[in-house]
């Protein structure tokens, strides 16, 4: 087991915290330091052996931790939020080197995280809780692509999916969306089977961040722009509707400022549509 913390023995060596479970098992030595040598060399950590913990800076204390439960070649590991105590930098640095790890030595491991970035990028399979009930159980990408409840929906993904509360009304032989500022959007006939579900009743539209495009099409929502967070490769602008919070994530845009009257184009083929009651993902 791999702790947030690390619980490291602060008076041992970090070659006696990596060997420690070992000499209480009665290995012998020669094996010990066969083990240790390769252990210390898969983690890039041979030059440490012989210093304390309190020598070490955040991110060679988690290795050691980390080669204190390789060296003793579970069946499982089992890492709680081993990343937490780390600063931005050195997470994303370790994230990379826990998946290159996994790669060489392919052992199961539960790895315990209350950030999505984390299990986004690490896991074959996630399992999203909500308050000590299992939500949904899947690959990363389905996770994304196809959540089955408003919480996995709003929590895979950053920032968060935009919930809207929408009435799906007929329009001839065609339907469309009644935003909650009174602005309508069309569905188009790939999805129109999907929205006749809910005709003349309450439902919630998410549409993720990414899916708003800057420019006029079929389904457009006029908004006034409240923060705008450039970003380099991307621009994040912040805007209000009918006293939701909702963010979109843009090409970059040098020229767009904060009060600015902006049309956003929704991808309709690529928003989820949620029961208003029960919090399911419809489609």
């Amino acid at each position: 087991m791999v702790f947030q913390n690390y619980a490291l023995y602060p008076h041992l060596s970090v070659a006696d915290n990596i060997i420690f479970g070992l000499k209480l098992r009665k290995v012998p030595k020669a094996e010990i330091a066969d083990r240790l040598q390769r252990t210390a060399d898969i983690l890039g950590i041979s030059e440490l052996l012989e210093r304390k913990p309190r020598q070490l800076s955040g991110g060679q204390r988690q290795r050691v931790a980390m080669g204190r439960a390789l060296i003793r070649n579970p069946a499982v590991f089992l890492f709680d939020e081993p990343l937490s105590n780390l600063d931005a930098k050195l997470r994303v640095q370790m994230r990379t080197e826990i998946k290159a790890l996994h790669a060489r030595i392919p052992t199961t491991t539960i790895y315990v995280t209350h950030d999505q970035v984390e299990a986004m990028t690490l896991a074959d399979r996630v399992v999203v809780m909500n308050k000590g009930r299992i939500e949904q159980i899947a690959p990363p990408e389905e996770l994304y692509q196809h959540p089955t409840t408003r919480f996995v929906a709003g929590f895979i993904g950053s920032p968060g999916m935009n919930f809207f509360n929408v009435t799906t009304e007929t329009d001839g032989n065609a339907l469309k969306l009644r935003m909650p500022d009174g602005q309508v959007l069309g569905v188009p006939a790939s999805r129109q089977a999907l929205f006749s579900q809910v005709v003349s009743r309450p439902a919630v539209l998410g549409i993720r961040p990414e899916h708003f495009m800057l420019s006029d099409g079929p389904a457009t929502l006029e908004i006034t722009a409240g923060l705008v967070e450039p970003l380099g490769m991307e621009t994040l602008v912040h805007f209000n509707l009918a006293g939701e919070a909702c963010v979109a994530r843009l090409l970059p845009q040098s020229s767009l400022r904060g009060g600015a009257s902006l049309r956003l184009s929704v991808d309709m083929e690529k928003v989820h549509l949620l029961d208003a009651e029960s919090d399911q993902v419809l489609g």
